[in-house]
């Protein structure tokens, strides 16, 4: 004869609480493990506030200094220097005419991608030296609540893709372009000859 199972604690719980819902039809007792103790919690400690405690009518206080990431202009401006200096003195200054460009403006990131790896590969492969990528600066967006916000997808992910393969190997510098060629909105990408 096989041997009778034990109800775990788990199933024990179960049964209680469905039996608690439905009326005995004999008064017999149910021989139930008791259900296990409950394990102790270590007391919770107090969260740090986010603002400093005050009192009214004090002086204003200098506010804390937040650690933020670095803007896309200062990303690209402590990037190591690559090139002549002059030349690249001359680029960002716009005194240097770039010799093809292209204009992403409107595409989404998924149409801009391969159409950039293409116009800077070929770009190469003709021995041009000096190009500007239009990625345009974004369009505010006022539905998003009481902060506007900057969408600009394409003018944060373009230096991005010009480090990674396969344009990376093809490219010198990237620079944010003079305002006469766009500004904010657009980037000299300065190739290696072949």
């Amino acid at each position: 004869m096989a041997r009778r199972r034990h109800l775990s604690p788990e199933e024990a719980d179960l049964w209680r609480s469905v039996a608690r819902t439905a009326r005995p039809l004999h008064n017999q007792p149910l021989h139930l493990p008791d259900p296990p103790p409950a394990p102790a919690l270590p007391p919770l400690a107090h969260a740090k506030p986010r603002l400093s405690p005050f009192t009214l009518g004090e002086k204003h206080r200098a506010p804390e200094k937040r650690d933020l990431a670095p803007t896309l202009p200062d990303l690209l401006g402590q990037a190591p220097l690559r090139m002549d200096a002059n030349t690249h003195a001359k680029m960002t200054r716009g005194k240097l005419q770039p010799e093809a460009r292209i204009d992403l403006h409107g595409m989404t990131l998924a149409e801009a991608h391969p159409e950039l790896i293409r116009f800077i590969l070929n770009a190469q492969s003709q021995g041009l030296r000096l190009v500007l990528v239009i990625t345009g600066k974004g369009k505010r967006r006022e539905d998003t609540g009481p902060i506007p916000q900057r969408m600009g997808a394409l003018r944060h992910q373009v230096p991005h893709w010009l480090h990674l393969p396969p344009l990376g190997p093809a490219v010198l510098q990237v620079s944010e372009a003079h305002l006469k060629h766009g500004g904010g909105g657009a980037y000299y990408v300065y190739l290696r000859r072949r």
